[in-house]
């Protein structure tokens, strides 16, 4: 078992020696690396405990211990009293049995990812990678595997980088309930503990809430998330929303860091993903959850979403997006500067659903045809055009975008321009207006000239013509998805 006090002062040692200082001012010199900004389309991975239940959401272990919630009452119809039977009896029932991360990492290939982001650990508590610092992990329990390491072999194997996502912080407060009745969640309890500490659930939205983290289980959070870095070198770090309370800020600042100098000491990259203003702006990558944004950015962003609407991990009842509503999705967030990080939930037993699979194979087949208009693009001078517009923020990715065949994305890559019709137009004519003929004493217009133009996917030459009303494509190609047209400029 590690040594809190020796990791810390390791720490702390990395910091002293590092080019980053745990400040503000110093973080702000990072940079994200050029991989990233040109990877575009990521696979985020929710598979835990939670997986065996398969009901509600990945937040069960929380819900199960709510008196008068669906997941409190489906627990006790089907598992029994949580004091005969509560949430880390489900470990045991955690086999993944099929469990096979070459065969993950051949879909995810298939699927057009560049880099992939297991949860390393939920809000559970339960880590799903080998660790000093708790028994309570995949590696000792239940599976009995590495599976933070497996993939990471596997992926790498295939092309991919490879992160890992911390939801640990959250833990203080997310057995809290169970303390409210008589359940397997009792005090007293100390560090080391699966439920430690279980206190009580704050205001999410107010960052001086109390109970607020204490240092010691800040301190555990921060060895437990650079262990991570240590052990399994990820290229991404990904973290909830949780972390945005102010009590967790000098530790945060610690931790990246330590992260960004230790990938200097290795001469490899750096990412961290945050929500919330959780890190000052440009000292991290911010992540806006299940949303996007409604123009073109300056700085580099991601979107984390799921296929399925309702949860991040699996459940019997999940409802699955079609795949042309999340390709539309990643055309949209990359003509407007950032990046897609989309999960998928396997089952408890280790498969993937068919229905996953199919979405992911859809929007492979997609890439493996119009993949040069996304990956290694740069924005162009405006991000698109067209009527539908963009519900902007978190969260809104339920609400569903009629796209038509006047809505166009563009990015840019090696001197061509690419246009992406977000839906195919059922007559095979399109007008791009902002590719018209225009005044040229007008400065914030386009006055390229266009010599080429051809269709992704499509060997027959499409017609083409400019005029002030807009550059006009005609076509026989037909497409259940986005139609890319990439265009020559001189």
């Amino acid at each position: 078992m590690y040594q809190l006090e020796k990791y810390l002062q390791t720490i702390d040692e990395v910091i002293e020696r590092g080019p980053y200082k745990a400040t503000w001012e110093s973080l702000s010199a990072y940079e994200p690396p050029k991989w990233y900004r040109d990877a575009k389309f990521g696979i985020f991975i929710h598979w835990g405990v939670y997986s065996v239940p398969a009901f509600g959401s990945e937040w069960y272990s929380r819900n199960m211990y709510i008196q008068g919630s669906p997941e409190y009452e489906h627990h006790i119809k089907t598992y029994g009293k949580h004091t005969e039977f509560g949430y880390k009896d489900f470990i045991p029932m955690f086999k993944a049995e099929r469990f096979n991360a070459e065969e993950w990492a051949e879909l995810f290939k298939k699927a057009g990812a560049n880099y992939v982001v297991p949860v390393a650990e939920h809000h559970d508590g339960f880590q799903m990678y080998r660790s000093e610092i708790s028994h309570w992990n995949a590696y000792e329990m239940g599976p009995e595997r590495d599976v933070l390491g497996e993939l990471k072999e596997s992926c790498e194997s295939q092309g991919m980088e490879v992160g890992a996502s911390s939801h640990r912080v959250e833990h203080w407060f997310f057995m809290g309930h169970g303390k409210e009745f008589d359940s397997d969640i009792k005090d007293p309890m100390e560090r080391g503990d699966f439920y430690w500490p279980a206190m009580p659930e704050p205001n999410h939205q107010d960052l001086f809430s109390k109970p607020e983290p204490s240092e010691e289980y800040l301190q555990d959070w921060l060895v437990r998330t650079c262990e991570i870095v240590d052990r399994y070198r990820p290229k991404v770090l990904y973290f909830d929303w949780w972390i945005q309370h102010s009590a967790c800020r000098p530790y945060l600042k610690k931790l990246a860091a330590y992260y960004y100098n230790r990938a200097a000491e290795w001469g490899t990259d750096a990412v961290i993903n945050y929500k919330h203003d959780a890190f000052q702006f440009g000292a991290a990558v911010p992540d806006v959850e299940r949303g996007q944004f409604a123009d073109v950015k300056p700085y580099f962003w991601q979107t984390d979403t799921a296929i399925a609407l309702n949860s991040w991990c699996y459940t019997e009842n999940n409802q699955f997006r079609p795949a042309v509503d999340i390709i539309c999705d990643l055309v949209d967030i990359v003509s407007k500067n950032g990046c897609l990080l989309l999960n998928v939930g396997p089952k408890a037993d280790g498969t993937i659903s068919d229905e996953d699979r199919a979405v992911l194979l859809a929007i492979g087949e997609w890439l493996k045809v119009n993949g040069e208009a996304i990956y290694g693009t740069k924005v162009w001078r405006k991000y698109g055009e067209g009527p539908t517009k963009i519900v902007e923020g978190q969260f809104s990715d339920g609400i569903k975008k009629n796209f038509t065949s006047r809505d166009f994305r563009f990015t840019t890559k090696g001197g061509y321009l690419y246009a992406t019709a977000l839906k195919c137009s059922e007559d095979g004519e399109y007008c791009i207006e902002s590719l018209g003929e225009q005044d040229a004493s007008k400065q914030a217009n386009f006055h390229g000239i266009i010599t080429g133009v051809e269709v992704l996917g499509d060997s027959e030459k499409p017609r083409w013509s400019r005029d002030e009303e807009g550059l006009h494509i005609r076509t026989g190609f037909r497409s259940a998805g986005p139609v890319v047209f990439k265009l020559k400029v001189e």
